[in-house]
């Protein structure tokens, strides 16, 4: 069974640094397109960045671009997720997802999702 866990949410000040991780079981990671999402409050959820499975190739959401890197280890079977110069409007609950064919920034294109971890920026 396809199981996604996300941590290393928490509370940042302006300017900060955060590393979140996802890590899976049940199926092996590098085989699967996987994107990282946020959603705001009243807001709709968003790609932020993506990892391919076939080339490791990523893309970025241009809101983050310059300023989070997202990587994956196979040995650990985790993707993470490093964050730099956190913004107040980063502030969102962030989710990883899964899908063994689609990917993108697009949220609909994924079949499966962890259960989010909380990213607050503020001073």
């Amino acid at each position: 069974q396809v199981h996604l866990v996300e941590s290393g949410g928490g509370l940042v000040q302006p300017g900060g640094s955060l590393i979140l991780s996802c890590a899976a079981s049940g199926f092996t990671l590098r085989y699967y397109q996987i994107g990282w999402f946020r959603q705001a409050p009243g807001k709709e959820r968003e790609g932020v960045s993506c990892i391919s499975s076939s080339d490791g190739s990523t893309n970025y959401a241009d809101s983050v671009k310059g300023r989070v890197t997202i990587s994956r280890d196979n040995a650990k079977n985790t993707v993470y997720l490093q964050m730099n110069s956190l913004k107040p409007e980063d502030t969102a609950v962030y989710y990883c997802a899964a899908d063994p064919i689609s990917g993108g920034l697009g949220y609909l294109e994924y079949d499966y999702w962890g259960q989010g971890t909380q990213v607050t920026v503020s001073s």
